[in-house]
């Protein structure tokens, strides 16, 4: 097969989604398929409009509204050549916006099936485009809603994620495929050589978290949680692995409380320095609510590091409390996170215990299962496609109704998202005027 993959993130950029779709290309790669992966530029990317190691970059605002993300310059028709070049069976989208666009035209227009990843909860990232109200979140459920009804097959990267989609309206049929994790690389880290290397005591406890450094990972309540530990254990320290705008409120924050001697900010990190990095932790501490898929946790676990994090998407599919962490409630108080790590440290036979079932589970989660199952996946939605499908037409009239189809099919979507946020702020005008 030949699969076209559409996403707004990818390497060098240090993100989930970026992640995702270089591991199930490289997978797919390696199980004998083509893959091609249309991107954004990034700083020290390859350069634009050339097709290297099955990547074609497209221009890109780089580091859009203060974030580290890159985003497509809309310009038409820049990709057509290459795609024809390629020509692929089926395409992939990862996003239902910007290359979203790009990549369901090209479907559209190629009469080719398409599935989508709803990789991410949209409305946790409004505050990168406008300041945070429920009249924008709607939105981004919105458009994210009728983009994935636009699609052939839609793919969630959990169960949670499954039925929240489905309780939004998504219609088209769903499959539920996580993004795997390599287990024996992750097992093989050199946790001492990481110390060494960051000057952290070897006798000492490592709280660890690894993830961007953003408002919507929660990371206040994190912060406030193991600080609140650390304040009565002078032999932990917290070793932070990611980078993003949060980075200098989270110094702050362990400055003033006269701990910043024990906070490691080791910035991002790839390849052997990450798994030497999960290895040098003794527990991984989570707090966000904005996951789709437990990737990070998956990853430490393979690691053998158990997992304290609240119950929310993409934790609860892989954290068993009690048994390889702890899984506590989505409103439990930063005073329980702390006190679930301190009860960690002090159970050494049930620590134990923990690693051991944390190193099975990450086996659930396999990049080759993950792969074999997004394979299947593509050769069911293709064998339905052909069943399907009309006898070709070189009528370059249909052709030119399809093009507009789906120029329509586009601009409906964008319009229900936009009538619901129309709709959002009138109600919230009229109740501030009540």
């Amino acid at each position: 097969m030949k699969i076209c993959m559409f996403t707004n993130t990818y390497l060098p950029h240090v993100g989930g989604v970026a992640r995702s779709v270089d591991f199930f290309a490289r997978d797919l790669r390696d199980r004998g398929h083509e893959a091609l992966v249309v991107a954004p530029t990034f700083p020290d990317a390859q350069e634009i409009g050339g097709i290297e190691e099955g990547i074609l970059r497209v221009p890109a605002i780089q580091n859009f509204n203060g974030s580290d993300f890159s985003v497509r310059i809309p310009i038409p028709f820049i990709i057509d050549q290459k795609i024809d070049r390629f020509w692929p069976d089926i395409v992939h989208s990862h996003h239902p916006f910007l290359l979203g666009d790009a990549a369901m035209r090209a479907a559209r227009h190629r009469r080719l099936p398409m599935v989508f990843t709803h990789h991410t909860l949209y409305e946790r990232y409004t505050h990168y485009v406008s300041a945070q109200s429920e009249a924008m979140k709607r939105f981004a459920i919105h458009l994210s809603t009728e983009y994935a009804n636009l699609c052939t097959h839609v793919v969630a990267p959990s169960a949670s994620v499954a039925r929240l989609i489905r309780k939004r309206g998504v219609e088209r049929p769903i499959a539920e495929i996580p993004t795997g994790v390599d287990v024996g690389f992750f097992s093989e880290g050199e946790g001492d050589r990481f110390r060494k290397e960051f000057d952290i005591p070897g006798d000492v406890r490592v709280i660890g978290h690894l993830g961007r450094l953003a408002p919507e990972k929660n990371l206040g309540y994190l912060t406030d949680a193991v600080a609140d530990y650390m304040k009565t254990d002078e032999t932990a320290w917290f070793l932070v692995v990611g980078d993003g705008p949060s980075r200098e409120t989270l110094e702050e924050q362990f400055r003033g409380e006269g701990m910043s001697d024990r906070l490691v900010l080791a910035g991002k990190l790839t390849g052997q320095s990450l798994a030497d990095a999960y290895r040098a932790m003794d527990l991984f501490v989570f707090s966000s609510k904005s996951e789709t898929q437990g990737m990070v946790l998956t990853e430490a676990m393979a690691a053998g590091r158990p997992v304290i994090a609240l119950d929310a998407s993409g934790a609860r599919e892989v954290v068993k409390d009690r048994e390889n962490g702890r899984l506590l409630e989505s409103d439990a108080p930063p005073e329980r996170f702390a006190e679930a790590v301190g009860d960690f440290f002090e159970s050494p036979e049930a620590a134990e215990k923990w690693r051991e079932s944390a190193a099975e589970t990450a086996k659930e989660f396999s990049r080759e299962s993950s792969a074999r199952k997004m394979e299947d996946l593509y050769r069911s939605v293709l064998a339905e496609h052909r069943e399907a499908a009309q006898p070709p037409s070189m009528d370059r009239f249909e052709e030119m109704i399809q093009g507009i189809k789906t120029e329509w099919d586009l601009l409906g979507e964008k319009a229900a998202a936009v009538a619901s946020l129309i709709k959002t702020e009138g109600q919230q005008r009229e109740a501030s005027l009540d």
